[in-house]
């Protein structure tokens, strides 16, 4: 079966969400990665990352490996998650290309 590799980011820059609420919703989104689909193979996650808890800013990112229907089911949650926590949207970035980068002899 066909994957692909792609990093999910949520923020909260703006402000919106209290604490609490940032919280809740980065819990959902959490969730909804790692366990929502387990029926269909799971994720494969290479990695999860918070911002600095003294930071401006406000974001997370995960890095996942995902088959194609998984893709599908888990795009319609996070969408129904931006909407319940009243986010613009959740960024999907596709890895498209790999560079190795090599030591110099």
């Amino acid at each position: 079966m066909s994957t692909k590799i792609v990093y999910i980011n949520i923020g909260n820059s703006d402000h919106k969400l209290s604490q609490h609420d940032w919280s809740l919703f980065w819990q959902q989104v959490d969730a909804e990665i790692r366990f929502s689909s387990r029926d269909m193979g799971g994720p494969v996650i290479f990695g999860a990352w918070i911002s600095s808890p003294v930071s401006p800013f406000q974001n997370a990112c995960w890095c996942v490996e995902l088959t194609v229907p998984l893709e599908l089911r888990l795009r319609r949650t996070l969408a129904l998650a931006a909407r319940d926590w009243d986010q613009d949207s959740i960024a999907w970035t596709e890895v498209t290309a790999v560079d190795f980068i090599k030591p110099h002899q």
